[in-house]
């Protein structure tokens, strides 16, 4: 048997690599199991990909607003070279990634890790056993595929990036994130989109204003929304795939994907085997700084089920090294996190919507609604909301919801403000920037209406 190590961190995804690489510049000996690519889904087939992808769905209707500046385009679209650079990008990510573990020493093992014990970890493809004092496991989640006859002939999130052409046409069936940015993605690059979900409205849990007001973008883009429908089968149906829905329509698509959340990843792992307990969820369950049931295992990111963003992960991730190997206890605030839809519109949000602060006491509202300037010239109608939500008579921010161009952008900046307990009256103090969307939340004068005691008036 070698040499115990510090840490043995399972899985190379933004919250493992953050920990393996602090704890081993704190001087631990600390060693990253990862069975595929190194930097998780965020740098391999979630985030970074995504993003670009949306960037290239979004030059078709720049080309459209651009006649209205004068500009005469003819462009043309190709996707093997979107997939080609994608892949060139990711892979220098990757490395870079490489050399940030490498640096302090962090070795990293190509390979598919089980727990045997609170303090051991085998090998599965090498049949190595290694002995850790600390262990982190990091192995993210993976897309959930619905029990249906026929589910294998869907697509996921995992395959979309790497398609071998674009479909004529595609089904998307959830109503969060995946499902919307996927949808502007495929619909951007002229493939006939529909969602299908099975509530009344996109977005559960982001402020209704906003919801509705993504919705319509999404029509106006021609995005097909399908409510309160599920799908219940799959089949092969010539170069096409049949989708048979819940309410008993047949209808044949070029592609389907399943965007229906994601599921923690912890089939295999042999967590029985040290006792570390799962939430309700299936995810594994862990205290504020990240500690399982198993005093030595530590979970981070995705796998935890508590917010499944790459950020957090890397807060966790950090805040871990600092506790475990710095003598330096700190808990992740999980209550104000900013959230981005790279969708169009692009969504940003930070806070309390108008619902859950009308039950937290009195409160004001402020909400604007005006067509972006880029879209002026033209004769596109779409609305940016900018809503502001506020404590009664120019009391403490607590919510902010943005939709629109730059929406992401803007609210990073918002939840500085908000994470310093800003009010409605640091806002008006704060000089405008015109011309500019952002402008509209210091320059709001009376609320466009209030609640009290818990009534809108």
């Amino acid at each position: 048997m070698s040499e115990p190590y510090d840490l043995v961190v399972i899985g190379a995804g933004s919250g493992g690599v953050r920990a393996a690489r602090m704890a081993a510049s704190y001087g631990a000996r600390v060693a990253v199991v990862e069975e595929f690519r190194v930097g998780g889904t965020c740098v391999i087939r979630g985030c970074v990909p995504k993003k670009l992808y949306v960037y290239a769905s979004r030059f078709s209707e720049t080309f459209d607003v651009a006649q209205s500046f004068g500009w005469q385009v003819d462009a043309k679209f190709d996707w093997p070279t979107l997939v080609a650079n994608k892949e060139k990008e990711i892979s220098r990510l990757e490395q870079a990634y490489i050399a940030g573990l490498e640096k302090p020493g962090v070795e990293i093992i190509h390979d598919t890790a089980a727990v045997t014990g609170p303090n051991s970890v085998r090998l599965l493809d090498s049949g190595r056993e290694m002995d850790a004092r600390i262990i982190l496991i990091a192995t993210g989640a993976h897309p959930s595929i619905p029990s249906i006859p026929g589910a294998e002939l869907a697509i996921t999130s995992n395959e979309a990036f790497d398609l071998p052409a674009l479909p004529h046409s595609i089904l998307i069936e959830g109503g969060g994130y995946v499902a919307v940015e996927f949808a502007t993605i495929f619909a951007g690059l002229g493939v006939d989109t529909t969602i299908i979900y099975r509530g009344e409205c996109l977005l559960r849990g982001f402020d209704d204003d906003i919801r509705k007001g993504l919705e319509a973008g999404l029509q106006d883009r021609g995005i097909k929304l399908i409510h309160q429908t599920t799908i219940r089968a799959l089949s092969r149906d010539g170069d096409n795939i049949s989708a048979s829905f819940s309410d008993g329509v047949v209808a044949p698509y070029g592609a389907v994907m399943f965007a229906t959340g994601r599921v923690a990843n912890v089939g295999n792992l042999g967590l029985e085997t040290a006792g570390v307990e799962l939430s309700p969820s299936g995810a594994i369950a862990v205290d504020a700084y990240s500690r399982t049931s198993c005093p030595s295992i530590y979970a981070v990111g995705d796998v935890t089920g508590r917010v499944q963003l790459t950020p957090v992960a890397i807060r966790e991730g950090w805040y871990f090294a600092e506790t475990v190997f710095n003598n330096n206890p700190l808990a992740v605030d999980h209550s104000q996190i900013p959230t981005a839809v790279f969708s169009d519109p692009e969504l940003g949000v930070i806070g309390l919507t108008e619902t859950e602060a009308a039950t937290h006491g009195d409160i004001d509202v402020y909400l604007a609604r005006f067509r972006p300037m880029i879209n002026t010239l033209s004769t596109k109608t779409e609305r940016t909301i900018l809503k502001l939500i506020v404590g009664a008579d120019g009391g403490k921010v607590l919510g902010v919801h943005i939709l629109g161009p730059s929406a992401a952008e803007m609210i990073q900046l918002v939840a500085v403000a908000m994470g310093m307990g800003a009010t409605k009256a640091d806002f008006d103090r704060t000089m405008a920037l015109h011309p500019t969307a952002a402008e509209e939340l210091v320059t709001f004068k009376g609320p466009s209406y209030t609640y009290r005691q818990g009534a809108k008036v």
